[in-house]
């Protein structure tokens, strides 16, 4: 038997003892070792998530080690470091069979719309098994997802090397996506929020700029540091009115805003700026396996520091309280783990 982690309703967790489950000759158990917890996990604790029911078990920003491979399973082995890809996805429709798999149609992600990998061990098929650095922490392994999801955003402003790029949000993902894009050639980076911690944390990790819009006016500082060609592309990393908002106001005429933030509230969007500036709002989400890869190989390399972000550890029975420290400690958190496993 193992124990499962269950929100049974917004803000109520339990454990359940259930079997380890049996393996299909294509699939592969993990035992769980690392998850992170994630902005859209709080969504579902609060019951603001548009698209999760309850009964959920969460869990998918994860690392672990393979415990046992089915009959069929090649390339990978026990004792393995492993993340895992979340997207349970058609390989029907449109998207899956034009590359674009991650936008599948009928798109269902573990923890959300489908079982996650919140038990102490947890069944996938070998398809969605990414292997991880042996020197690779566990820690670092349940931020690959995060991560990729960086590399994926920062993959829609195409080559941008030697661009002067503005991030609006310094969370966990919008710090993730400034170290991606001076990682992948950008020449600066100037990121805002409107916590201290978190832009402390961004100076930590080296990004080049940062800015509270609570003291500081963002259209004078990206012309300090950009000059009058303000910024070549703006990353939206909040999801709010006031930061689109901000995006928009501070474009220079045809250029990119990428919006990587959840938008919980339709946004009240001036598209009659957008169109007299031919300005284009380009949509991201997720990540594909290529993503993935290349987090792998930018953490491997050290051109993304993760540790300044690694707030807090909670044993897998405190799942509950992990939510509470989040909520009482709110923008003085980045990113908090939960111990299912430990070696």
């Amino acid at each position: 038997m193992m124990k499962q982690e269950v929100m049974t309703s917004p803000g109520e967790i339990e454990f359940r003892d259930i079997p380890i489950p049996e393996l299909g000759t294509n699939e592969v158990l993990v035992k769980m070792m690392r998850i992170g917890v994630c902005g859209s996990d709080i969504h579902v604790y609060h019951g603001k998530h548009p698209y999760t029911d309850y009964p959920v078990t969460q869990g998918h920003e994860v690392s672990g080690i393979i415990e046992k491979i089915g009959t069929n399973v090649k390339n990978l082995e026990a004792g393995d470091k492993v993340t895992i890809q979340p997207q349970v996805v058609c390989d029907q429709c449109y998207p899956c069979t034009h590359g674009k798999y991650h936008i599948c149609d009928d798109l269902k992600v573990m923890g959300f719309q489908t079982t996650g990998a919140a038990s102490e061990f947890f069944k996938v098929h070998s398809e969605k098994i990414i292997k991880l650095p042996d020197n690779m922490t566990y820690e670092q392994g349940a931020m690959i997802e995060p991560c990729a999801v960086a590399v994926h955003a920062v993959s829609k402003g195409g080559d941008i090397t030697g661009f002067n790029i503005l991030v609006l949000g310094a969370g966990p993902i919008g710090n993730l996506v400034g170290q991606t894009a001076k990682a992948l050639g950008a020449k600066s980076v100037m990121i805002t929020d409107l916590s201290d911690f978190r832009l402390n944390i961004a100076k930590e990790v080296e990004i080049d700029y940062t800015i509270n819009p609570t003291k500081q006016n963002i259209s004078e500082e990206i012309e300090k540091a950009f000059g009058s060609d303000k910024a070549d592309l703006i990353i939206e990393c909040v999801g709010a009115n006031e930061t689109i908002d901000a995006a928009i106001e501070n474009a220079r005429k045809g250029s990119d805003i990428v919006l990587v933030g959840v938008f919980g509230d339709k946004p009240s969007v001036d598209l009659g700026f957008v169109q007299d500036r031919e300005l284009r709002l380009i949509g991201t989400l997720m990540y594909k396996t290529a993503d993935y890869n290349k987090a792998i190989e930018l953490v491997a390399a050290k051109e993304i520091k993760l540790e300044p972000l690694m707030t807090k550890h909670f044993s897998f029975m405190d799942y509950g309280k992990a939510y509470k420290f989040i909520d009482d400690k709110k923008d003085k958190v980045m990113k908090v783990f939960i111990d299912v496993n430990n070696e």
